[in-house]
């Protein structure tokens, strides 16, 4: 079974949905029961703490357009517990920042399969999270791949196949919406052919009103016969101008989806074709990594310049120092750039790389270190220092 989290923005209804602090048409009040909700804190209270931590850290209020507070839906077994989401949200918290405070388990809801005959359940959880930035008190940034860790994470924590990722799962989704606009627009205009077949049919012969003349005879009578006709003309031509209006609505919806349809499959195929071209051809592969590679060194070698003309006369003469403050400065590029550790690794595994940073932070101080004397040559050294 696949599973999947997504974080979006809260909604304001989102406590009264997830607490179930009301009924709704779509659940099952009586499976209702076996669902599990856990609170460290109200949505209100939160955003309040949010918005005076950002004051403090950064001396403004928070942006009108920060969204501090998102909510994730997360595909779960039936036998998923609560603890299982906890350590989530622990993952969560330490991969990547993301403080969970409210989590509800959903199992009443679901639809009946029509085919089959049976409930097909909708198992879920919701997850609220802070969305802040302890460091600076803004909200977090992410980029491409800490979206991917996040499906990892989900995956392993519940003890899931992770979904499928990217652009290839959001395609699916929107074909399926395609697919069942298509299916109610054919369904609608089944139902305006009834009313236009019914409209021609024998039925309205019940709207004639006939009476018997002083001789016995049945005549029509003519003024309440057409009111009848009026009345149901009436109420047909409203429906059938309804449905129209439903139908034009059901059209444009489509044409929409298949749009985006046709935008999510271009950006598919151009995620495909630079997949091949890093897999199969060794010069693209080689070029790109190594646009990566100058991009970080160049902001290395910016970072180390800054923290020279912070600290000119720092002494530096001790190896030991000079690695420590090295290691100082790697680890702030990577949680300010959200660049993994992994990068400074292969950074340092250039041993005349390596000597060109290490001579860079050391210059001036008149102990410029000598390329055999950089312990990051060596593979063991290196990894202990570099990976944070």
């Amino acid at each position: 079974m696949k599973t999947s989290i997504n974080f979006k923005a809260v909604k304001s209804d989102s406590e009264t949905h997830n607490f179930r602090k009301k009924t709704f048409y779509y659940i099952r009040t009586e499976l209702t029961a076996k669902n599990e909700y856990w609170q460290q804190e109200k949505i209100s209270a939160r955003v309040s703490k949010i918005e005076a931590y950002c004051k403090q850290k950064s001396g403004r209020k928070l942006q009108s357009n920060a969204i501090p507070i998102r909510e994730a839906v997360v595909v779960i077994k039936e036998d998923t517990t609560m603890k299982d989401l906890h350590d989530l949200g622990k993952k969560l918290e330490q991969e990547l920042g993301i403080r969970i405070f409210q989590i509800a388990i959903h199992k009443d809801e679901g639809h009946w399969d029509k085919e089959a005959k049976e409930w097909k359940p909708n198992l879920h959880a919701h997850l609220v999270a802070d969305w802040q930035d302890q460091k600076t008190g803004k909200t977090l940034k992410h980029k491409s791949f800490h979206y991917s860790k996040m499906q990892d994470l989900a995956a392993e924590c519940l003890g899931m196949e992770r979904g499928t990722a990217g652009s290839i799962g959001r395609l699916e989704a929107v074909e399926f919406k395609i697919k069942k606009k298509e299916e109610e627009y054919k369904a609608l205009e089944q139902k305006v052919k009834d009313m236009r077949t019914e409209l021609g049919s024998g039925k309205f012969k019940d709207l004639i009103i006939k009476e018997p003349d002083f001789l016995g005879f049945q005549r029509i009578k003519t003024e309440k016969t057409i009111e009848n006709y009026e009345k149901a003309f009436k109420i047909y031509n409203s429906r059938l101008l309804k449905n129209k209006n439903e139908l034009e609505a059901k059209q444009k919806q489509i044409a929409e989806q298949q749009n985006k349809l046709q935008d999510l499959k271009k950006e598919v195929a151009q995620l495909k074709n630079k997949n091949s071209a890093l897999l199969t051809d060794p010069h693209i592969f080689a070029l790109e990594k190594k646009k990566y590679m100058d991009s970080l060194i160049g902001l290395l070698e910016k970072s180390i310049r800054d923290e020279r003309f912070r600290n000119p006369n720092k002494d530096r003469s001790d190896r030991q120092q000079l690695l420590h403050e090295m290691n100082k400065i790697c680890k702030e590029v990577s949680v300010k750039n959200d660049i993994p550790f992994s990068a400074f690794e292969a950074v340092f595994q250039a041993a005349e790389l390596a000597t060109d940073l290490f001579s860079l932070l050391s210059i001036g101080s008149g102990n410029n270190p000598e390329p055999e004397e950089i312990p990051l040559q060596k593979k063991k050294k290196r990894r202990r220092i570099y990976r944070g």
